[in-house]
Order: structure tokens, then C-alpha cells, then sequence
């Protein structure tokens, strides 16, 4: 399985033209962070997980041109905006893309993109292919996908299991029984989006111990902020098997 990460940033950590901030400005190509997303590839199956408002650069800067499916973490905009642009790929493989969310997410989608769902539709709006999810097993494309249930402070979002990689952010709060969908994942990829404490995400202090608990080979923070500070100082804080993850950082799992 390959990853690619489009995105690791947040709306709270925005691109260098439109912040001030030494982090932004004065750091590295790793700190300049889109919205969060990843795309996985497997046996020539393309799945995305989340399209947020950079989806379509995000897909330009990788070169990817294949895309048959996408996950939905929860209806925020940062994680959907994006999916108007699946447009292109309808237009090329001439049927509509499968988009796979909790039922409530799907209701959020049909009214932010009114005009795809439209009774008279205009020509080459997105044609979507709605699938509603719950916690139970489905398979996409020959891969079984475990939904990992979990808090954004009082709203459910899913992260996603798939063989030996695991997926979840937006959250501040893993029930038990996600944990142990979790353990034994080779890789698990987790959010933290600053050193203080915040109500709906994870810190990086309260990430740490939930990958210290769960102890992957290797383990990638994603959705973090500006605020979290240089990507180069806070990797040396980090255990060995922890990594900060960055925008076009690619993986085998």
C-alpha cells in the first residue's frame, strides 16, 4: 500500500501568503502545511481520505490522475470543500465518484453541493455516488476498511483502518474500542495540533501518549497548526518511532 500525504496541515496553520507568522514565514518547505488529506493507492485502486479546499492543487503538485474513491472523515468544511473538483474525474472515466461517510456527513455534502443533486442539473457539475457508512467493516476496491470511531469534541468523526495502516484526526478523545481496532497497526497516522491543550483536538502531549500506548513500527503526526511550532525542533522532542508527517511525504505500508 502507498501513501501519499497531500495534506498535514489545518485551517489554523494556512499557507505562507496568507500568514505572518515565524513559522510560516521563516520555516522550512515542511512547515508550510495544506489541509489535511492522505491518498492511498493499492493494486492500481486510488482512494483519497478527505478533500478539503486544496484538494485540487494537492492533486496537481503530486501528479495523481486517478481517483476512485474517497473516504470522509466528518463534514467540516476544511475536509470537503474540495470534492466539487472530483468533476474532472467524472468528466474522464464517465461515472460518478463513490463517496463513502456517515449518513449525517452525506445530508451536510447534498446541501453544500445543492447543485449536484439537483433535480435539472447543469452540465459538468461533480456527480457524486453517495455510500453511507457507520462503525461496521465495508470493503472498497478489494481493501476492507475498518471505521476507528472517535470524538471531535461532541461530534462523531471517523478515522480508518486499512491492513497494517490506521488513520484518525480531528479528534481529542479514542474510545477503548477504537483503540483496539487500532492495536497492531504497523503504522498509524494521529492528529496534534498544538503543545497547549485544545477542546476538540489533541495536543501533541496527549498524542504522544496515545501512540505510546498503541506502539507502532512507526507513527506520523497530521492536522497540525502553526502553532505547534518548527518542524525541525519539535521532531527532536519527539520519541524515535514518532515523526511529524509533512505535505507530499510518501510511505509504503
Amino acid at each position: 500500500m502507498k501513501i501519499t500525504f497531500l495534506g498535514t496541515g489545518t485551517s489554523q496553520g494556512v499557507p505562507v501568503i496568507a500568514c505572518p507568522c515565524d513559522v510560516c514565514t521563516h520555516g522550512s518547505s515542511k512547515d508550510h502545511r495544506l489541509r489535511s488529506s492522505v491518498h492511498i493507492e493499492q493494486d492500481g485502486f486510488h482512494m483519497n481520505i478527505d478533500a478539503g479546499p486544496d484538494f485540487r492543487y494537492q492533486l496537481l503538485r503530486e501528479k495523481i490522475t486517478k481517483l476512485d474513491a474517497i473516504l470522509i472523515t466528518h463534514c467540516h468544511k476544511d475536509h470537503i470543500a474540495g470534492l466539487d473538483d472530483v468533476r474532472s474525474f467524472n468528466y474522464i472515466y464517465q461515472k460518478a465518484m463513490d463517496i463513502y461517510a456517515l449518513p449525517r456527513d452525506i445530508e451536510a455534502i447534498r446541501r453544500e453541493f445543492s447543485y449536484a443533486f439537483a433535480e435539472v442539473r447543469y452540465r459538468g457539475v461533480p456527480d457524486f455516488h453517495t455510500l453511507p457508512i457507520g462503525h461496521d467493516p465495508f470493503r472498497v476496491g478489494g481493501m476492507e476498511v475498518v471505521p476507528l470511531p472517535a470524538l471531535h469534541m461532541k461530534m462523531e468523526v471517523l478515522g480508518f483502518r486499512m491492513g497494517d495502516f490506521s488513520y484518525l484526526t480531528d479528534t481529542n478523545y479514542i474510545p477503548g474500542e477504537t483503540l483496539a481496532r487500532m492495536a497492531g497497526s504497523k503504522v498509524v497516522v494521529l492528529n496534534a495540533l498544538r503543545l497547549k491543550p485544545h477542546p476538540s483536538h489533541f495536543s501533541l502531549g496527549e498524542a504522544v501518549k496515545i501512540l505510546e500506548f498503541l506502539r507502532p513500527e512507526r507513527a506520523y503526526i497530521t492536522h497540525i497548526s502553526h502553532l505547534l511550532g518548527f518542524h525541525e525542533e519539535v521532531e527532536k522532542t519527539l520519541p524515535a518511532f514518532i515523526r511529524l508527517a509533512y505535505d507530499g511525504l510518501k510511505i509504503e505500508v
